[in-house]
């Protein structure tokens, strides 16, 4: 796999406001957030897409998403709820080949993004 913009963040080459970092994984504020709390948690282990995920990589994953539930209850939107994605290649809108769980809050995120609550009169 070639580099990527992670691994450089990862080495600590690029900066990044880093929310949590251990052996295993790395978070940080993603750089052009689609809502008021938005960052990335990344394995330190390089894997391409979803796809690329292999038995080994199980434990990992699974940690990315506690990671996740961590940073969320530290930034007070655990309970009121966050989304979690993962994209896989072009046509799932991957754009970095390095897995990365992106975790949204901080406003409504009703799917789709234009859902609105019905008023009864």
């Amino acid at each position: 796999m070639s580099e990527t913009i992670f691994t450089k963040i990862i080495k600590k080459e690029i900066p990044a406001d880093i929310l949590f970092e251990d052996d295993r994984v790395l978070a940080f504020s993603d750089i052009n957030p689609q809502a008021p709390i938005h960052f990335l948690v990344i394995p330190k282990k390089p894997i391409a897409t979803t796809n690329d995920i292999g038995p080994e990589d199980e434990a990992v994953v699974g940690y990315m998403h506690r990671v996740a539930a961590r940073i969320a209850q530290q930034k007070g939107v655990a309970e009121q709820g966050y989304r979690t994605v993962m994209n896989c290649n072009q046509d799932g809108g991957q754009t970095v080949y390095h897995i990365h769980l992106h975790v949204l809050a901080g406003k409504p995120l009703g799917w789709p993004p234009y859902q609105q609550k019905l008023k009864v009169e």
